[in-house]
């Protein structure tokens, strides 16, 4: 039976969250934060979450979509589709994808980027869909209940480890080491982070934020290198982004910060522990080594020129 696509209700979390969770299982998703990305998009992003559902209504397959507004460059869109493994040969990927490609489309949209698992069943599926294969990263996991973490050292002379709760008052701190990481992170569209309110109301409002978890390396006073820690209630912990400003590189401040906060999280009660790298980021994928991740999946970044 052919799914129908149609767009997310708010009774909808819930089974959106179950599809991500099934499609993409090293990825954390819950149903309060998926309801609340949606209330909280950017309006120039345009935007607008698709389900694919049966005729009972059982939700089979999610579209992410939006307009890349924050990216240097305009006329770029994103289109991620994930169907529910026990559901696939029913063209819901197929009618998701159209829907989500019109609507970019419409909205200025000339280059579109989406993430494909590296399958060869997958990648086919994609090129048949005028999709060529770009650059890729990886999903690793780490055993946080049984693995041997690094131990915990002190902090070097003038460096402090502090938590994001630290920052409650004013994190503005947080978003300027968070922009300065990410403008020269590895990837096909650049981002840059410059509306606060906006990283406020995503980053540090964001319900999968763990503000106990997440570390910052504070040397001489200045936050110089952090690892953004997201927890799902579920016992399963990832790493949201872990970077160092360019004048504090080197100085293994990243691989300190981040050791704080896995330790952290197995006394919380965290048992896996997730993380993703571009895999031409070589410095990070060697850290997570370090550490005692392993891949779990790859998924390869896939490009369609329209015109």
């Amino acid at each position: 039976m052919t799914a129908i696509v149609r767009d997310v209700r708010p009774e909808d979390a819930e089974g959106f969250a179950r599809v991500r969770r099934a499609a993409l299982p090293f990825m954390l998703a819950t149903a309060e934060q998926v309801a609340y990305d949606w209330a909280h998009a950017h309006p120039d992003s345009h935007a607008r979450p698709l389900v694919a559902v049966t005729g009972d209504g059982t939700i089979i397959g999610t579209a992410q979509l939006r307009i890349a507004h924050d990216a240097p460059e305009p006329g770029i869109g994103s289109v991620n589709v994930y169907v529910d493994p026990a559901h696939l040969g029913r063209g819901a990927g197929t009618l998701l994808l159209r829907a989500a490609e019109e609507h970019v489309e419409e909205r200025g949209a000339r280059t579109l980027y989406s993430w494909v698992l590296d399958t060869p069943e997958d990648r086919a599926w994609a090129g048949r869909r005028g999709y060529s294969p770009s650059r890729s990263a990886h999903f690793l996991r780490l055993d946080l209940a049984r693995a041997a973490l690094p131990p915990l050292q002190d902090p070097p002379a003038g460096v402090e480890l502090r938590t994001a709760e630290d920052f409650a008052a004013d994190p503005r701190p947080l978003f300027e080491l968070d922009a300065v990481t990410t403008a020269d992170e590895p990837g096909d569209v650049g981002t840059e982070l410059d509306d606060y309110a906006h990283w406020r109301e995503t980053t540090w409002e964001h319900p999968l934020l763990d503000r106990a978890l997440t570390t910052v390396a504070v040397v001489d006073g200045v936050p110089a290198a952090f690892t953004a820690a997201q927890t799902d209630g579920l016992g399963r912990y990832c790493s949201g982004m872990t970077g160092t400003a360019p004048a504090y590189r080197g100085r293994g401040l990243a691989k300190l910060a981040k050791t704080a906060s896995l330790h952290r999280a197995r006394a919380a009660g965290c048992v896996e522990a997730f993380t993703s790298n571009d895999a031409g980021n070589g410095p990070m994928l060697a850290i997570n080594t370090w550490f005692g991740y392993e891949i779990g999946a790859t998924e390869v970044r896939h490009v369609r020129t329209i015109g």
